[in-house]
C-alpha cells in the first residue's frame, strides 16, 4: 500500500486542524487553575457518606466563590478549589457543609504564584522541545543524503507542535463548554504527550534511515513508504495499547485522573496519527520541493 498517495490529504486535515485550535485558544482561552490565577482550596473529609459534587454545589451556591471546582478525593473526601475567600468565608463554608465535614488542609496561592508557575511551566515546555530537537538532530547525524540531521529534527519538532497546539485547542473547547481547568496534572500530561509523540516519531524516522543505509527503495519516497509498511502495524498497536490503559482512567478512575486521562487521550490519539501519516509525507514533500537527488 501506498501510505504517501494521500500525503496532501494528511497535511491538509492537519491543517485544518491546526487552524481550528489556534482559532479555538484564541477565542475561548484556557481556563486556567488556581494553580496559575492564584484562589484557595479546601479539602474535607466526610464522617460518613460524602454528598454527591451536585448537592455540595448547591449548598455553597449562596457564596461567590468564582470558577469553583469540586473535587472527590478517596472514600469520602473532597476537595475545593476556588477564588480566594477571606477566614470569614472559609468559616460559614465550612458551617454550611455541616458538622460532618472535617477539615484536612486550607491553603490560598497567591497571584504572584500562579504567575511565577505559568513561567516555569513555560521554560519546561521550551526546554523539552528544544532538547528534543538536540537529541534528533544529534541520533541523525551520520544521515546526510538525502536528509540532514536537523531537517529530520525540524519535521520532529513540527510534529510536536501539530500534537501540543491541536490537544491546547481541543482543552479550551472544553474549558469553554465543559469547565476544564488546566491544573497541574494537565501540564503533567501535556509533558508526557510530548515525550510519548516524540518516541513514535523517532522509531519510524530511525527506521528510514535504517533503510537508507541499507539502500532499500528505488528513491526516497519509495524507503519512505517501505519504512511505514514496516512500522505501521507496532505503531498503531502500541498506541492502541497505551489507549487502552488511558481510556479506562478516565472513566473508572474517579474525578481526581480525570481531566488528566482526557489530555492523555486525545493527546496519545493525535501523536500517533502525526507520527504515522503527516511527518513522513511532510519529510518527502520538503525533499522533493527542494529539487534534491532523491535516489539513494
Amino acid at each position: 500500500m501506498n501510505f504517501l498517495r494521500f500525503g496532501n490529504i494528511y497535511l491538509f486535515v492537519s491543517g485544518i486542524a491546526i487552524v481550528a485550535s489556534i482559532a479555538s485558544i484564541t477565542f475561548f482561552g484556557l481556563l486556567l487553575g488556581i494553580d496559575f490565577t492564584g484562589g484557595s482550596i479546601l479539602e474535607i473529609e466526610y464522617s460518613t457518606e460524602r454528598p454527591s459534587n451536585l448537592k455540595i454545589q448547591e449548598l455553597l451556591s449562596d457564596f461567590k466563590l468564582g470558577s469553583l471546582t469540586i473535587q472527590p478525593s478517596g472514600g469520602r473526601g473532597v476537595i475545593l478549589r476556588m477564588e480566594t475567600i477571606s477566614e470569614e468565608t472559609h468559616q460559614q463554608i465550612l458551617s454550611k457543609l455541616g458538622q460532618e465535614a472535617r477539615e484536612e488542609r486550607f491553603e490560598s496561592i497567591g497571584g504572584i504564584i500562579g504567575e511565577e508557575l505559568k513561567k516555569r511551566v513555560l521554560l519546561m515546555v521550551v526546554l523539552s522541545l528544544a532538547s528534543i530537537s538536540l537529541y534528533v538532530a544529534f541520533a541523525f547525524r551520520k544521515i546526510v543524503h538525502p536528509v540532514r540531521s536537523w531537517q529530520w529534527s525540524a519535521i520532529a519538532l513540527a510534529a510536536l507542535l501539530h500534537d501540543v497546539i491541536i490537544t491546547l485547542g481541543a482543552l479550551a473547547l472544553l474549558g469553554r463548554f465543559s469547565n476544564l481547568q488546566i491544573q497541574i496534572p494537565v501540564v503533567v500530561a501535556l509533558l508526557t504527550i510530548i515525550g510519548y509523540s516524540i518516541n513514535d516519531t523517532v522509531v519510524i524516522f530511525d527506521r528510514i534511515r535504517e533503510n537508507i543505509t541499507k539502500k532499500i527503495g528505488f528513491d526516497f519516497a519509495n524507503t519512505v513508504n517501505i519504512s511505514l509498511q514496516q512500522t505501521i502495524a507496532r505503531s498503531i498497536s502500541t498506541s492502541f495499547t497505551v489507549l487502552i490503559v488511558v481510556v479506562a482512567i478516565l472513566f473508572f478512575g474517579g474525578e481526581t485522573l480525570r481531566d488528566f486521562a482526557l489530555c492523555m487521550t486525545i493527546g496519545i490519539a493525535v501523536g500517533a496519527y502525526s507520527s504515522i501519516f503527516p511527518a513522513p509525507a511532510l519529510l518527502v514533500q520538503w525533499i522533493q520541493g527542494k529539487g534534491v537527488d532523491k535516489s539513494l
